[in-house]
């Protein structure tokens, strides 16, 4: 009798941590660890992340909490191709932005409404800042959640936002529109074949969280979501 109640006590254990492991955000699902992501936050400390102190754990969520600068992922360099999933709140007004090849390749991170930036398409949450617009905005209130989501793959970048993608190009395929928008980027300092960036969390000098950074190397040869985007 003994032995059947510490198995079960053991056995409630492991239910019990096995519950809290599935219902924290930093953790990866069955199927990410098949694909092959990688947890780059644990929700406990900034381990692996360079920062000059202004930027805090709380809660399970990574904080800015004043000037300072970016907060950068040292341990390695994005791959060339990638899958890079996170999610992203901001608090009234913010500005943050989500760097992941060298040259200024942004994930702009933003309030619409209530930011300068947002008046203008190509500098809006999601965008590829200051070269392509989402498709339309489909951003969550200050303070809620959202989840990002940034693809690459040789010729191939998509941004997605809440589950829906806004900005898919492939600039082997350039038209008058894209060649615009690859000379804004150049303005960046960036160029199409720019490579080997060490991901960084903006520091705008505005209150902005995340949580949930969890990463892949892709093949090459992935086959990526190739239906229409969807507009306002």
């Amino acid at each position: 009798m003994l032995i059947s109640r510490l198995s079960l006590a053991a056995l409630l254990t492991l239910l019990s941590t096995a519950a809290l492991s599935a219902e924290s955000p930093n953790s990866l699902s069955a199927d990410e660890q098949k694909q092959g992501f990688e947890l780059l936050f644990d929700g406990s400390d900034l381990e692996g992340w360079q920062h000059n102190g202004n930027w805090k754990v709380a809660d399970g969520v990574i904080e800015r909490t004043g000037k300072g600068g970016d907060l950068v992922y040292d341990v390695k360099p994005v791959p060339d191709d990638f899958e890079l999933r996170f999610e992203w709140k901001v608090a009234e007004g913010s500005n943050s932005g989500v760097y992941y090849r060298p040259g200024q390749y942004e994930y702009q991170i933003l309030d619409n409404e209530r930011h300068p930036n947002g008046k203008v398409a190509d500098t809006t949450a999601a965008s590829l800042y200051y070269c392509i617009a989402p498709s339309r905005d489909v951003t969550k209130e200050p303070g809620q959640w959202n989840t990002g989501r940034i693809v690459c793959q040789g010729t191939v970048i998509q941004h997605w936002l809440n589950g829906e993608k806004v900005v898919d190009i492939d600039y082997s395929k350039p038209d008058a529109k894209l060649t615009a928008a690859i000379e804004k980027l150049k303005k960046r300092g960036a160029t199409l074949d720019s490579r080997g960036a060490k991901l960084k969390l903006q520091d705008h000098g505005d209150p902005v969280w995340y949580r949930s950074i969890r990463m892949r190397e892709l093949s090459g040869e992935e086959e990526l979501d190739q239906t229409p985007l969807k507009g306002n």
